[in-house]
């Protein structure tokens, strides 16, 4: 695998950004790990962080590099700050940034494959966030998506933590329910509009403090027809489940084994 850190300047956000970038390679020499290449552009997952994290924080606490290496793929891990992954309300544009431009500079920089069935988002409590909304949002560009102990009741959330924070991002929070950033709208919204539906991996632990706020989202998304899988069992807010659920979601990505050379 080749592992670049990379520094970009971003016209959305007005300001240079960072990303860390897992790429496939062809090895057979390295001791204990075997890289494998999809035929053609790089099929990617994009990786996202928890609020209080930044773009090397998947690097230093998993073995993402190592658990991706026999699958092709490519691993994108963009820094987003606190942003829930939202045009702020007071602040800068982050969903336009991770829905637009970053998928658009990561492609000019690296030979990652733009079709729906090649690209997937996964996260962590707020990046779980970020990745269902990404995927809920942008059905047409992307097959999959896992949400790890995600902060997915947002609604609830804003109940529980109104503060000067949570405004700044997303405005007037009474009017949360049934917006933009309403994961329980988006997925409502992308079920009934007659397109393909993204896969759905969701998984908590069940001493995690988010815990009831998954599963009021398991209860309403499992009647929506989508292909969704959910996994609970014990666990807390904490690297040592995210590190066993992500190759958890690893194996349950749609890769396509019968490209890889």
């Amino acid at each position: 695998m080749a592992f670049i850190q990379c520094d970009f300047f971003s016209e959305v956000l007005g300001l240079s950004c960072s990303m860390n970038v897992i790429l496939p390679q062809q090895t057979r020499g390295q001791i204990g790990m075997e890289g494998r290449v999809a035929a053609g552009k790089h099929p990617t997952l994009y990786l996202l962080h928890g609020l209080s994290d930044d773009h090397t924080i998947w690097m230093r606490r998993t073995s993402i590099e190592r658990y991706v290496a026999s699958l092709g793929l490519a691993v994108v891990m963009p820094a987003v700050h606190r942003s829930f992954y939202t045009d702020m309300d007071i602040g800068y544009r982050y969903w336009t940034f991770i829905s637009e431009e970053l998928p658009s500079i990561a492609r000019s920089f690296f030979p990652l494959s733009d079709r729906r069935e090649d690209n997937f988002a996964a996260g962590l409590s707020m990046g779980g966030y970020g990745a269902f909304k990404l995927v809920l949002s942008c059905p047409d560009r992307f097959a999959a998506g896992a949400s790890l102990s995600g902060a997915l009741d947002i609604c609830s959330l804003a109940k529980l933590r109104d503060n000067d924070e949570l405004r700044n991002i997303f405005g007037d929070l009474s009017k949360l329910e049934g917006s933009r950033h309403d994961l329980f709208h988006l997925a409502k919204e992308a079920a009934g509009s007659g397109g393909s539906k993204p896969k759905l991996f969701q998984c908590v632990g069940t001493e995690d403090f988010l815990y009831e706020d998954n599963v009021r989202f398991r209860d309403f998304v499992s009647k929506l027809g989508y292909d969704y899988h959910y996994e609970e069992g014990p666990g807390t807010h904490e690297w040592g489940y995210w590190d066993m659920m992500i190759q958890r979601v690893l194996e349950w990505l749609p890769l396509f084994p019968d490209t890889v050379e």
